[in-house]
């Protein structure tokens, strides 16, 4: 009787467990069918995005370049004058001084933390053989929405010269199972130890591959206007401007 009590008990563990369940994997598996297929997603080599972004009333045009070997760039056009606000060529990370308006390199810490995040198209592509980790924290609701909460360990970065920890949070639409919300923690500045969040919606296929185009970073909203993948790309773009070569790494506040 005691046998088959415990076969019983096995048995409707077995038939409703799998209705509950739910793994990191499993998310991240329906996440990459969802929006193109995991297979497209890898094959892909690089991205460029037209965006607007709202800054204080203003719409500030923006360009993204990202390609699969780390490279990015991010450009606005301020008052009709285009902007370097971010580049990197996989070995050096540069910005321009608004106040000066010249090109500076980022300090050494800040550029080898660059290269430790080159996760084109997503850091959860092929996750584990990067040496990250993935858990499932369980459902939550987010801005209305009922959502699976995943956590994204990476490798460590330096901050000041200490090694802190490189935990991000993503929250995926239980309906979709995309994400709408990620957060970090912010280590520097006079925001250090809160949660920086951003949301992303309103995703739309491009070529069989699904983007958010409307973000929103720690209140900035980004409208993105168009997506075209694997665009010619000259790398110089990416590059530190041979006239500024000798300009000394800038320095952290």
């Amino acid at each position: 009787m005691k046998t088959l009590k415990t076969i019983t008990i096995l048995l409707l563990l077995a038939i409703f467990a799998p209705l509950s369940a739910q793994t990191a994997d499993e998310i991240l598996q329906k996440y990459w069918e969802n929006t193109g297929g995991e297979t497209n997603w890898k094959n892909l080599k690089s991205v460029k995005m037209t965006a607007v972004a709202n800054a204080q009333g203003m719409e500030i045009p923006v360009e993204i370049y990202q390609t699969k070997d780390g490279k990015q760039l991010i450009k606005i056009n301020f008052q009709g004058q285009d902007i370097t606000q971010m580049a990197f060529d996989g070995n050096t990370l540069w910005t321009t001084n608004f106040m000066t308006m010249q090109p500076e390199k980022s300090d050494a810490e800040t550029t080898e933390n660059m290269k430790k995040q080159m996760d084109f198209p997503s850091p959860f592509m092929d996750y584990a053989k990067k040496g990250y980790a993935v858990e499932y924290l369980g459902k939550e609701t987010k801005d209305g929405t009922e959502t699976y909460k995943l956590k994204l360990t990476q490798k460590p970065i330096m901050v000041d010269g200490v090694e802190q920890p490189n935990v991000s949070f993503y929250y995926f639409d239980t309906e979709n199972y995309v994400p709408i919300v990620s957060e970090n923690e912010i280590t520097q500045g006079p925001q250090k130890g809160q949660m920086a969040t951003s949301t992303m919606s309103d995703y739309q296929e491009v070529d069989g591959l699904y983007f958010p185009f409307a973000l929103n970073m720690q209140g900035q909203t980004v409208t993105i206007k168009d997506v075209v993948l694997d665009p010619t790309i000259d790398d110089s773009i990416f590059a530190f401007p041979a006239a500024a070569a000798g300009t000394a790494p800038s320095k952290k506040d």
